[in-house]
């Protein structure tokens, strides 16, 4: 069991917090509109939860996920995930985000960009391509026909393979994928985003994957 930081308590950080909390973790949740905010949540996830701020939860966390919009990653902390496993959860939405030219050129990826921010650290894609309900809802036990999967991409071995394990036991299947570079292949608008599918399915998906600079 470890204890997991959520910086960022949102749609997709709340619901890996209750599957983590169900698993046995401890989990740090913040956001940046402080602690006191969080009240509700952290009664329901009971005992093994607390709230903090986007510090404590980085400084805490052995394990910390990173689930706020792609504009804001600057104010993830550095020093306190130094040598961390960081999970990235997040896609480009520049309606959001803001046009940013080196994903329009498709010259980077949303993980890449937290993983040049967080030198460090070891930056796992996870969890960006699937609808945050869906996360306590598709999960089912291991060998089910069916299982729904998901991506885990990143360059550390080790990291990769712990994540995946987390995905395993919040109830779908891993489908490993390096390097973190690779991470393309799931990203807003490939085949495998967004659609329940199997291992096998995924992988189909992430073959057929194309990728063109924006308006090409």
């Amino acid at each position: 069991m470890a204890t997991i930081g959520l910086i960022g308590a949102g749609n997709i950080g709340s619901q890996l917090a209750r599957l983590a909390v169900a698993q046995g973790h401890a989990v740090v949740v913040s956001n940046s509109r402080g602690p006191e905010t969080l009240v509700d949540l952290v009664a329901e996830l009971g005992d093994s939860a607390r709230a903090g701020t986007t510090a404590e939860a980085a400084q805490e966390g052995e394990v910390v996920v990173v689930t706020i919009p792609l504009h804001a990653i600057g104010s993830v902390p550095v020093e306190p995930l130094a040598g961390k496993i960081v999970i990235d959860t997040n896609n480009y939405y520049p309606y959001r985000d803001g046009e940013i030219p080196e994903l329009d050129q498709e010259a980077t990826t949303t993980a890449e960009l937290l993983q040049r921010h967080l030198p460090t650290s070891k930056v796992v894609k996870a969890f960006n391509h699937i609808v945050a309900s869906e996360l306590t809802e598709h999960g089912q036990e291991p060998g089910t026909s069916g299982r729904r999967a998901l991506v885990v991409a990143g360059d550390d071995p080790d990291a990769r393979t712990w994540v995946a394990q987390l995905v395993d036991s919040f109830g779908y299947d891993a489908v490993e994928l390096e390097p973190l570079s690779e991470g393309w292949r799931i990203q807003r608008d490939t085949p495998g985003y967004g659609t329940r599918r199997t291992a096998d399915e995924l992988r189909a998906d992430l073959a057929a994957a194309t990728r063109a600079p924006a308006g090409s």
